[in-house]
């Protein structure tokens, strides 16, 4: 996958400087217009001004033309993911995001809070970290190696050996999700009664196998499995709570868009198969330069597509 950090160190650098140099930052639009259009898909003043807004925090030139410019490769390079199937899921890329938070230590809402103030917002910096995911298995694909996006096995032992012939190990965790939920039109009444509730029942937690037998006696309280999870894919605002609490245990609770909630750890170990080196080394890639940047047939793909693109300017 990509790497996210390089892109943005002038992100982290005016998130830390703080303040964000919000007198530099433009006004809403009143109404969003389209810009232009490629191949049908249109792209808004509101999307342009998102993307310079974006650029600025990068502490890159931030004019209209080469966030439209950046926008228009991006429209490309979506439908090329999308016809090669080649894209990322969505959880893949919360977890990017949530590691992008965590390793700058901000929780995910703070993370959303900088970006709204910037006049970016979450939604578009979700949806441009999930191009310069995705894009590199297009590359990929047509240049060779497969669509998958996934190490082949010389990649992984090429990875081993630079890491002194060793597998790295990491910790896997197997989650259950306790929701008890609150619906909107409640929150602000009831949110402490049900955290209250939460917490009490963390005592009499029967353990994974049992916990939807458990839930079912309590109102309004459901159970997800989140499965398997390495420690490098923990979300940034359970992570902390999740590493305090021991295996068969539950962490604290956290009051959440969807109510009141907690987390039990059915299993956790230590593991040093291919998947957890994988994640592993993606992990560490995630703070390197971003290989698709670099890759001559990335440039030359993007050339080929504005080439046979219909691209109208309004």
């Amino acid at each position: 996958m990509g790497g996210i950090h390089s892109v943005v160190r002038g992100f982290v650098a005016a998130i830390v400087a703080g303040g964000l140099m919000m007198a530099a930052v433009p006004a809403a639009q009143a109404a969003s217009q389209v810009a232009v259009v490629v191949n049908d898909v249109p792209i808004t003043s509101g999307d342009i001004a998102k993307r310079a807004a974006f650029l600025r925090l990068q502490r890159q030139k931030a004019d209209k033309n080469i966030a439209r410019e950046q926008l228009i490769d991006e429209v490309l390079k979506r439908s090329e993911i999308s016809r090669l199937k080649a894209s990322v899921s969505t959880s893949e890329v919360e977890a990017a995001v949530n590691r992008f938070a965590s390793g700058n230590k901000m929780s995910m809402a703070q993370l959303g809070q900088v970006l709204d103030q910037a006049g970016v917002g979450l939604e578009h910096f979700k949806q441009y970290v999930a191009v310069q995911m995705s894009w590199p298995r297009a590359v990929s694909a047509r240049y060779g190696g497969g669509a998958s996006g996934r190490m082949s096995p010389a990649d992984l032992v090429k990875r081993m050996m630079e890491n002194g012939g060793n597998k790295p190990v990491t910790t896997e965790y197997f989650l259950q999700q306790v929701i008890f939920v609150i619906p909107e039109s409640k929150r602000k009444s009831i949110v402490g009664k049900r955290q209250a509730e939460a917490n009490a029942s963390r005592a009499n937690f029967p353990g994974c196998d049992g916990a939807k037998a458990y839930a079912a006696t309590m109102k309004d309280v459901s159970i997800r499995q989140l499965g398997r999870i390495m420690a490098q894919e923990l979300p940034a605002d359970w992570k902390p709570l999740i590493e305090k609490a021991g295996d068969g245990l539950t962490t604290g609770t956290r009051v959440t868009e969807k109510g009141v909630e907690y987390l039990a750890i059915c299993k956790k170990r230590q593991v040093s198969d291919d998947l957890a080196a994988e994640i592993v080394f993606r992990a560490e890639d995630l703070g390197k330069k971003d290989s698709a940047a670099e890759d001559p047939n990335s440039r030359k793909y993007i050339e080929d597509l504005r080439r046979k693109a219909q691209i109208l300017n309004k």
